[in-house]
């Protein structure tokens, strides 16, 4: 006996009556033959409703959406006597308005996998799996790799699973040749002559289809097929947005602890943070001391001596560690605008004449490119001219023999609001590649004696006036950085 019962599919009630005038040994055996059709009719539909109990359970204890798809499609096409030769799933697109193909099996590839017609000692405690050498061999399948590169669209006129998903109902196409408003290359593809496609329905939302067909053996599809392939893709159906839900469950729970350790890890680089301000703060007083009188020494030792080259070291040394005291009490101090009226013209100004020594003696030309009109912008002088600063000492250290760097000061739009762009550009080389990315990262540097905080600080300036800074590299020259403000934050 299996769930189909393909020998005999007639009736009880179909058979004709006998004549009244048989002999009652005709009449016992018409009773006879009849009863056995109805015994073998309620035998099909016991194993049906147990298929369909099995598969539920299946269904419902598998979270896994990839599991969950090759379950079903599986179950179709599995056993000693499939439902239908091949199955196919697709999945709805909503952004791209298609139907992407996500799976398919054929009765081969689902040979010995799951027996939907097998008894079970334990009816309501039994279920199916399938190993994952099995899924991998399922999914890398020829059938299994075109149904996965194809797509169809969501267009009712083209094709028959568009009817489906838009009418929300059960779409059986007995004859590809006649039918019209069908995807022919979709049918030459796959070789498709009948085929029936069930909507997967949760919630009153269609989320996707199942493709079946008869294709290998060539027999013809049923309404019982039909009415169980309804039943069937009901519960599929379910079970997918059960599946769906439960991985947006996990992503968000996912998200939810991340966020609570990268809350713990700020709260920690903040203690970190006041520490190391707190320390650097306390440091700072003995090494202006220790500078001092290293300085004092290098100026009474006689030129070329070793005790006079020994004092140079400590005062570049101690130089480098205030710079660096500096930087890091710059970056940890939570910083107050004072807003007032300020000439970008001047700032930019005052941050030059601060390095042109430095300028000078690397031979390096300042290309001016300055508005005849005076653009006043509302911010922190101080704070901004400090921006400024960091870009031309980064321009300078790029240009250590010979180079041009190139200032320009034009109007420009931010968030569609009037401001202003100072662009710097070096001929340094620029800044590598690999690097382009992180110089805004804290602590990130490609200098040996750098901190890394020189550019963080500066973008967080930018950034807290309302601004932006954008950077690139130009080809076979430098590096430009362009920082835009708005003229009213």
């Amino acid at each position: 006996m299996t769930v189909r019962g393909r020998k005999n599919r007639t009736s009880p009630q179909s058979l004709p009556d006998l004549p009244s005038n048989a002999d009652p040994e005709q009449r016992d055996t018409a009773r006879n033959a009849q009863l056995t059709r109805l015994i073998e009719a309620n035998d099909q539909k016991l194993h049906k409703l147990s298929f369909l109990y099995r598969m539920s359970n299946t269904m419902l204890s598998t979270i896994q959406l990839n599991k969950l798809a090759h379950l079903i499609l599986t179950a179709l096409t599995s056993g000693d006597t499939p439902f239908f030769d091949r199955a196919m799933l697709f999945l709805i697109n909503e952004r791209s308005a298609t139907m992407q193909g996500m799976l398919g099996t054929t009765r081969q590839t689902s040979a010995g996998l799951i027996n939907p017609a097998a008894d079970s000692e334990d009816i309501l405690a039994s279920r199916w799996d399938i190993s994952e050498d099995d899924l991998v061999r399922q999914r890398d399948s020829e059938f299994s790799c075109q149904v996965r590169g194809s797509k169809l669209e969501l267009n009712r006129a083209r094709n028959a699973a568009s009817r489906a998903i838009l009418g929300k109902k059960l779409v059986f196409v007995a004859d590809t040749a006649r039918e019209k408003g069908i995807d022919h290359e979709f049918v030459r593809r796959f070789g498709i002559s009948s085929f029936a496609i069930a909507p997967l329905m949760s919630k009153e939302k269609v989320i996707g289809v199942v493709v079946v067909d008869n294709a290998l053996c060539g027999r013809s599809i049923s309404k019982d097929d039909l009415r169980f392939l309804q039943l069937f893709a009901n519960q599929a159906g379910m079970a997918i947005e059960n599946s769906l839900l439960y991985n947006r469950l996990e992503d968000a729970n996912r998200s939810l602890r991340e966020a609570r350790e990268n809350l713990v890890q700020g709260e920690r680089l903040s203690t970190i943070g006041e520490m190391a301000a707190s320390i650097a703060h306390e440091i700072k007083g003995p090494l202006v001391s220790i500078g001092g009188f290293a300085r004092r020494l290098e100026k009474n030792l006689p030129a070329r001596s070793i005790e006079h080259d020994h004092a140079a070291t400590i005062v570049r040394e101690v130089q480098r560690l205030e710079k660096m005291l500096t930087d890091i009490l710059s970056f940890s101090r939570k910083t107050t605008i004072c807003y007032s009226f300020c000439n970008i013209t001047d700032i930019v100004e005052e941050s030059l004449a601060i390095v042109a020594s430095s300028f000078d003696e690397n031979n390096v030309t300042v290309v001016k490119n300055y508005p005849r009109a005076v653009i006043s912008l509302l911010g922190d002088s101080q704070q901004i001219k400090q921006v400024f600063l960091n870009l031309l000492m980064n321009a300078q250290e790029a240009m250590e023999n010979r180079g041009e760097l190139r200032i320009t000061i034009t109007t420009a739009r931010l968030n569609g609001s009037n401001a202003v762009s100072i662009k710097i550009a070096d001929t340094g080389g620029g800044i590598p590649l690999e690097a382009l990315n992180s110089i805004f990262n804290s602590f990130f540097t490609t200098k040996e004696a750098g901190t890394g905080l020189g550019l963080p600080i500066a973008n967080r300036i930018v950034t807290n006036h309302g601004g932006k800074i954008q950077v690139h590299n130009k080809v076979g020259s430098g590096v430009e950085f362009n920082v835009i403000l708005p003229l009213n934050p």
